[in-house]
């Protein structure tokens, strides 16, 4: 579904609007009071980011979300994942720069937020599912200092249903390999993958085991190939190369829940700004209070 730069012009105009969109999302239209138990007494307090009942319990909507004790405005935040949701080879945090007009540090702190909420959840894949490896940056030697510079391992899985798994590990050995597909696949699937060594102890998992041989220039045997994780990985290094041009070690993992995260929600009904306003307002909002459900954010919207 797409979400275009009109409506959300349209639908966020400015800092009051985000708001309360924000605090009906987490909280609903009418939400109870945990002091005086009342329902639908709470209104906007002004020239601050928070609402009051009107026994006194004030309400902060960005408490404990990305906008928490952040001093950018919400329609900059708001935008920025906008931008970061629509755009398939990322966004860098020096195109947030010059978008926002803020720091570079500002901007590289909301784009580490935002795909802090991006995150790989804990489905279990299942069918048929290609396995692979790939490694990013490091050249093959240093010229200044003269040695090899370790390249970073990622492992990851695309099921044939659509979906992804992508980890960032420090060696892409069998042991990694084993521990990786036992933890993220059910029993009973079937494993494609390349013929590289560290696969070998597949079958001794339980799982039906099929490998193509890359070694001899074989790339599809049937229904057998790896093509939907090379894809994957095509995108991911496109991105990186082509985008952010670097990526440290330290927050590559980040940037992999990035493109996983786009992957998996390419053909979902909601768009993408959507669906990380929903993640964003999902958090529990009061004290014995759940949040708002799906179904009304979804209204919300509307």
């Amino acid at each position: 579904m797409r979400y275009t730069f009109k409506q959300f012009r349209k639908q966020f105009p400015n800092d009051d609007v985000c708001l309360e969109y924000i605090f009906k999302a987490r909280f609903g239209t009418e939400p109870i009071c945990p002091i005086c138990k009342k329902a639908g007494f709470f209104y906007k307090v002004k020239n601050r980011k928070c609402y009051a009942c009107s026994c006194g319990y004030q309400i902060s909507p960005t408490t404990n979300t990305i906008f928490h004790k952040s001093a950018t405005k919400l329609t900059d935040w708001l935008f920025a994942i906008y931008l970061m949701s629509t755009s398939k080879n990322g966004v860098s945090a020096k195109e947030l720069e010059r978008h926002l007009g803020t720091t570079y540090k500002t901007a590289w702190r909301i784009a580490h937020k935002i795909r802090g909420l991006m995150k790989q959840d804990n489905e279990i894949l299942k069918g048929t599912i290609e396995v692979d490896e790939m490694y990013v940056g490091g050249s093959s030697k240093n010229t200044l200092r003269k040695k090899r510079i370790k390249k970073t391992a990622v492992m990851g899985m695309v099921s044939r249903e659509g979906k992804s798994k992508a980890q960032v590990v420090e060696e892409a050995d069998t042991r990694t390999a084993m521990k990786f597909i036992k933890k993220n696949i059910r029993a009973g699937s079937k494993i494609i993958s390349d013929d590289s060594y560290i696969y070998h102890k597949v079958k001794k998992l339980g799982f039906s085991h099929s490998s193509i041989r890359h070694s001899k220039d074989k790339y599809v045997k049937g229904n057998i190939y790896t093509n939907s994780i090379e894809g994957f990985w095509s995108q991911i290094k496109r991105s990186i190369h082509g985008t952010y041009h670097s990526v440290s070690p330290k927050h590559l993992q980040s940037y992999v829940d990035e493109f996983s995260f786009q992957y998996n929600n390419r053909f979902s009904e909601m768009s993408l700004f959507e669906t990380l306003l929903s993640r964003l307002c999902g958090q529990h909002a009061l004290k014995g209070q759940k949040s708002v459900s799906l179904k009304l954010r979804k209204e919300v919207f509307s």
